[in-house]
């Protein structure tokens, strides 16, 4: 294979360094993924004859500092990934050698800190312990892309003495150890920033207010925001599109704030304590929904609402919303009634609607938005197989996912395998001693039914009966043990 100009060879864990001397006699390679193979260092030292090569993959491999040395005559590399390697300072030392490398990831290494590349653009530093990235000497790497998930930044201060933010939009401080914020308004460029996970709350949102012009895309799910300050930061993002908020403690009250952020097309507030109503008496049936707060978003094209306290009287204004065509909900208060007011919705493409109390009647006349790809209602357990299959004939074009739906396929691919061969099912169930273990479609079942089996016949029937009325006074007689209200 004379030309030969890219090979990925990644997570082939037979691949060694025999497979490299093979490797090595192909000059034409530009382009190499290794990672996670069985190749040592010493097979990393052999590829340095691969001159033309611009990207190397070496993750997960103990790249050690020597053979990072090595590679210093691969003149022409601009990408570089030796996450989780045996690398140190020392062997980053040897860095400044790669003149033209624009991409690097050091993830998982023990390297605290490198000489400045001024051809480097991307950097991951994820779970590494940071003291300073770059040492003060030499010319300073004007970054657009800086990762640092899950880092241990010892000083803030030092962390980003020696960074050039003039060109940084992209910062990725997500689960690291973080808890001062007062860099960001020295990187008022950034238009992405990740700080998901973190300490920030609302005593931060000031500091990324400073860079709130440029942003594009905010994640702070799982951070301790609370409604009052995404009050505070809602008039300083006028160009966000992307607004993550999962697991925060936000509720019904941070809606008004998100409608004054026009470009918004994507909102995420699963498992925060939304509602859905405007106020705590949620038993009067003139109460509003919060929802129709957000009805002025003309761009919203996503909504996650799963692992929240939402009710079917609350998504009244969603079919107002004109692109919206990701809709995901999750929630034991959600009936019949949800299928029915979510037809209404023309763009869909995908709905979930998760543990919902959905029955056979709800998708016998469900009648799906034309754009519909699939249909995610894995936990509605009242379903029956026969139902989705049925809905699946009538409508080919829709992926049906359901727990029902993954064990039918298990049996179809039983029954067609010879019973006199042993299937991928039964060799991967054996147990040491050659005997079979328990079977998976049975655990699988078995699991389904003890949902039911919490009931008695007559409650079932009760309850299938109550979502029969698509009806939003039938809302208020879901069980108590399936409501989601905690």
């Amino acid at each position: 294979m004379t030309n030969l100009k890219e090979l990925d060879l990644s997570r082939c864990s037979k691949i060694t360094d025999a497979g490299v001397r093979h490797l090595t006699t192909i000059p034409s390679l530009e382009k190499l993924w290794i990672p996670e193979t069985g190749v040592t260092a010493d097979g990393v030292i052999l590829l340095t004859s691969l001159t033309n090569l611009s990207l190397l993959d070496l993750g997960g491999l103990p790249v050690s500092d020597s053979a990072l040395c090595n590679l210093k005559v691969l003149r022409k590399l601009q990408h570089l990934d030796i996450w989780g390697s045996e690398v140190s300072n020392k062997g980053a030392s040897h860095l400044k050698w790669f003149l033209k490398l624009s991409s690097l990831n050091l993830a998982w290494t023990k390297v605290t800190m490198f000489p400045g590349l001024p051809s480097l653009a991307c950097l991951n530093m994820s779970n590494c312990t940071i003291h300073s990235i770059f040492e003060g000497e030499g010319q300073q790497a004007l970054l657009t892309k800086l990762i640092l998930s899950g880092a241990t930044i010892k000083d803030v201060s030092e962390a980003f003495l020696h960074l050039e933010t003039s060109s940084l939009s992209h910062l990725d401080l997500s689960n690291s150890s973080l808890n001062s914020f007062c860099f960001l308004p020295y990187m008022r460029m950034i238009s992405d920033l990740d700080l998901s996970g973190t300490s920030a709350g609302d005593e931060s949102v000031e500091h990324i207010a400073f860079v709130g012009q440029n942003l594009r895309h905010l994640n702070l799910s799982r951070t301790k925001l609370s409604s009052a300050g995404l009050g505070t930061l809602a008039g300083f993002v006028p160009n966000l599109e992307t607004l993550l908020l999962s697991y925060t403690a936000i509720d019904d009250s941070a809606i008004p704030f998100m409608s004054i952020m026009p470009l918004l097309k994507y909102i995420n507030m699963s498992g925060t304590n939304i509602r859905g109503i405007s106020n705590e008496m949620d038993s009067d049936p003139n109460c509003i929904s919060s929802l129709s707060g957000l009805t002025s978003l003309e761009h919203l094209e996503r909504l996650d609402l799963e692992e929240t306290r939402i009710k079917d009287s609350a998504l009244a204004p969603l079919p107002s919303f004109r692109k919206l065509s990701h809709l995901f909900l999750r929630s034991g208060s959600l009936a019949d009634t949800t299928l029915h007011q979510l037809s209404s919705i023309t763009s869909l493409v995908t709905l979930g609607i998760r543990d919902g109390v959905l029955t056979n009647t709800g998708i016998d006349v469900f009648n799906p938005p034309p754009p519909m790809k699939i249909l995610d209602l894995r936990g509605c357990w009242l379903m029956t197989e026969d139902a989705l299959l049925s809905f699946q004939q009538r409508h080919p074009q829709i992926e049906v996912r359901h727990d029902l739906l993954s064990i039918a396929l298990v049996k179809r691919l039983s029954v067609s395998s010879p019973l006199s061969q042993a299937t991928p099912w039964t060799k991967l169930y054996k147990n040491k001693k050659g005997g079979s273990s328990t079977s998976p479609l049975r655990s699988i079942r078995d699991g389904f039914l003890d949902q039911r089996l919490k009931y008695t016949n007559e409650e079932l029937l009760a309850m299938r009966f109550d979502s029969t009325s698509i009806s939003r006074d039938n809302v208020v007689q879901i069980p108590h043990e399936l409501a989601n209200d905690g």
